[in-house]
């Protein structure tokens, strides 16, 4: 007999009197925890999970927050054609990116001055939290990015940036 077996049995320790509810209610909570300390538990044998990002910084090295108001969450996908730049502008919301196809290099306007970095198809990362920034494609092909941005209503996931 288990634990939780015994624990939940009436009779089984007389000076507490435990009530099917609570049994269940005990059961539930025991069995989603160990879920949550061991989450290859809830994933079938025929998934794999891919970690792509973990992170609480921007590319930058930012901390980033959540604007306040009703959560949104918009997500796109960006096409970039080939010898074309984006117009320099920042978001003032978090913007988790991921590189879907090809290259791109994006030019920072930090403290430090202008600091380049260069993606490419498999990279994933937070975008520079309201730090002015341009996207360009040098390449030969299409750059294709998915784009998710955690801001709220009535915030705009872009601003332009004049230069």
């Amino acid at each position: 007999m288990n634990v939780l077996h015994q624990w939940c049995t009436p009779g089984t320790f007389p000076v507490l009197s435990v009530s099917k509810t609570i049994c269940g209610a005990s059961l539930a909570l025991l069995l989603s925890l160990s879920f949550y300390s061991n989450p290859a538990l809830s994933i079938p044998p025929n998934v794999t999970v891919e970690t792509l990002l973990h992170t609480n910084q921007t590319i930058l090295g930012q901390s980033f927050e959540y604007p306040e108001g009703v959560p949104e969450v918009t997500v796109s996908i960006i096409t970039i054609y080939p010898h074309t730049s984006i117009a320099l502008h920042k978001h003032p919301v978090p913007l988790v990116a991921y590189i879907l196809q090809g290259e791109l290099v994006v030019e920072y306007e930090t403290e430090f001055g202008l600091q380049e970095i260069y993606y490419k198809s498999g990279d994933a990362f937070v975008e520079a939290f309201n730090v002015p920034h341009r996207g360009y494609n040098g390449g030969r092909g299409l750059v294709k990015i998915l784009a998710v941005y955690a801001g709220a209503e009535g915030v705009p996931n872009s601003l332009p940036v004049e230069e």
